[in-house]
């Protein structure tokens, strides 16, 4: 049943928030009920927009939230939740490990867990499965697995035109007009933004285009409006930096003391010699052939946190002993032979509309010859091109000039939003605090109190007083992982038979 609001509560609402014009629209109560089986009482709202803003026949799509109600004494802008990506789901992150903070950022306003278009349970761009297989026990160079990989892509662009689904309007400038919807829905004057990953790629354009609408931002794990597509040598200084973690640990130190050669004599084996593995799957046993590709995608997926990432280093170190068992759970997990390559709309098209500029993707292609895991953290760059009329352009990809407030809280050991990248992000934004978080990951939020408590001090505009936090190593010092069913991996994983490429929306 739908709620409405009494003018009586709007009146005082209004009057509770002072500045900020702040009033609810038609929604449905609900009870949320995080994975933990904690109970809150909150709101359910869903309002339409255009497909294509730039097509007047754009057919309407929805986009879905949550609202849970401010509950503290300080009335600010409504505060909403952007998941990263792109293709998370804000009200799914709220649900799981980020619950807690949800309902620590109320004291400040209400907080919003928003679906961005084309995401969660409303989503309408359905993903693609191609016609197309790649065989898991061939080998197969990288130019042909790609150049198959572009042709499935081609296929599925054309499944989604006669789905009625307009590619062109999964763009993060179509995700910031979304933005400014939402506050109009909402009733209010300004938002506050709260992100990670691709959620501040989405934030930084928001301040490009909508500045004087928002109140507040706060970050963690910053990409840039330039950074989609990674610098593969800056993937090899943040194996650099493990490694300066690691040697802090006698253990760790003793089991790895040269990371960067032991991967690359992995590599180097698998170069000469691909290693087959056998596994059981649905019954029957199978063998996949590991290439280097096989790899350098599967270790892609593996650096957005320490903990995963020394998991990782034990899989180098068997291989590198001609072991291949601790693979096998998760290939049994994650590889299904004979099933077609897919894709999902939404996150492809919003990473090939940001796109890169001519410069940078030269620079990628050349440091990717030589750097550890070659392009593989950049899957998208290889189907540059395939969608007409697409890409934003390198003005969109300007870095925002902004004195809104902002706070960056940037991972010495995110392996996929890199630190020096992350500064370079918001050098613009001349009312900026920037935290650093020694041997904390790209899923920071909730690596230590102190970064709870800072983003508290900031939305209550107190000093700050700190620009750096650091979490206890413990991550690093894990033991040899089980891997089988253990839940290590979580977020969304795409896999197209011999492709170990792990997108890590978010860690729930």
């Amino acid at each position: 049943m739908l709620k409405i609001i009494s003018a009586l509560t709007i009146a005082i609402l209004a009057a509770s928030v002072s500045n900020f014009c702040f009033a609810v629209s038609h929604e449905t109560e609900i009870t949320f009920e995080s994975a933990d089986g904690k109970k809150v009482s909150a709101f359910q709202g869903a309002f339409e927009i255009p497909e294509n803003r730039s097509n007047a026949a754009s057919r309407k799509i929805p986009i879905n939230y949550v609202r849970f109600p401010a509950t503290g004494d300080i009335a600010g802008p409504p505060i909403v939740y952007l998941s990263g990506g792109p293709g998370g789901s804000g009200i799914r992150t709220a649900k799981y490990r980020r619950f807690e903070l949800f309902m620590m950022m109320r004291q400040f306003g209400d907080v919003i867990a928003l679906d961005q278009r084309g995401t969660g349970a409303l989503h309408t761009t359905p993903d693609c499965e191609s016609d197309t297989a790649i065989p898991i026990d061939k080998v197969m160079s990288d130019t042909r697995y790609f150049e198959i990989h572009r042709q499935a892509f081609v296929e599925c662009l054309g499944f989604w035109k006669a789905q009625n689904i307009d590619i062109l309007g999964y763009t993060t400038t179509e995700n910031v007009s979304d933005l400014d919807a939402l506050r109009q829905h909402l009733g209010a004057q300004k938002i506050t933004l709260w992100c990670i990953s691709y959620g501040s790629h989405l934030a930084l354009a928001a301040l490009k285009q909508m500045e004087d609408r928002i109140h507040k931002v706060v970050i963690a794990s910053a990409e840039g409006l330039d950074q989609t597509i990674k610098m593969p040598f800056r993937t090899d200084a943040y194996f650099s930096r493990l490694q300066d973690a690691i040697n802090q640990n006698e253990q760790a130190r003793g089991q790895f003391p040269d990371i960067k050669r032991l991967i690359r004599r992995v590599h180097k084996k698998l170069e000469e010699k691909p290693m087959p593995v056998e596994f059981e799957q649905n019954g029957e046993t199978v063998t996949l052939l590991l290439q280097l590709r096989s790899m350098q995608q599967f270790a892609s997926g593996f650096i957005s946190d320490p903990a995963y990432a020394i998991q990782l280093l034990h899989l180098y170190a068997a291989l590198d002993n001609g072991i291949t068992e601790p693979l096998v759970p998760l290939l049994q997990r994650f590889i299904e032979p004979g099933k077609p390559i897919s894709f999902p709309a939404m996150s492809y098209a919003m990473d090939l509309a940001s796109g890169q500029s001519e410069h940078r993707y030269k620079e990628v292609m050349r440091q990717a010859e030589t750097a550890l895991l070659a392009s593989h953290l950049n899957p998208t760059i290889h189907y540059t091109g395939l969608i007409a009329n697409l890409d934003l352009g390198d003005e969109f990809r300007k870095a925002p000039q902004s004195d809104v407030p902002t706070l960056l809280f940037s991972g010495t050991l995110d392996g996929r939003t890199y630190i020096e990248s992350q500064k370079e992000a918001v050098a613009g934004l001349t009312n900026s605090t920037i935290i650093t978080v020694v041997n904390a990951g790209h899923n920071l939020y909730k690596t230590s109190k102190e970064v709870t408590e800072t983003i508290e001090r900031f939305m209550r505009d107190e000093e700050i007083g700190i620009s750096e936090i650091e979490v206890e190593l413990s991550s690093i010092d894990v033991p040899r992982p089980k891997l089988k069913n253990s839940g290590v991996l979580s977020g969304r994983a795409y896999c197209d038979s011999n492709n170990f490429r792990f997108d890590y929306f978010e860690t729930v």
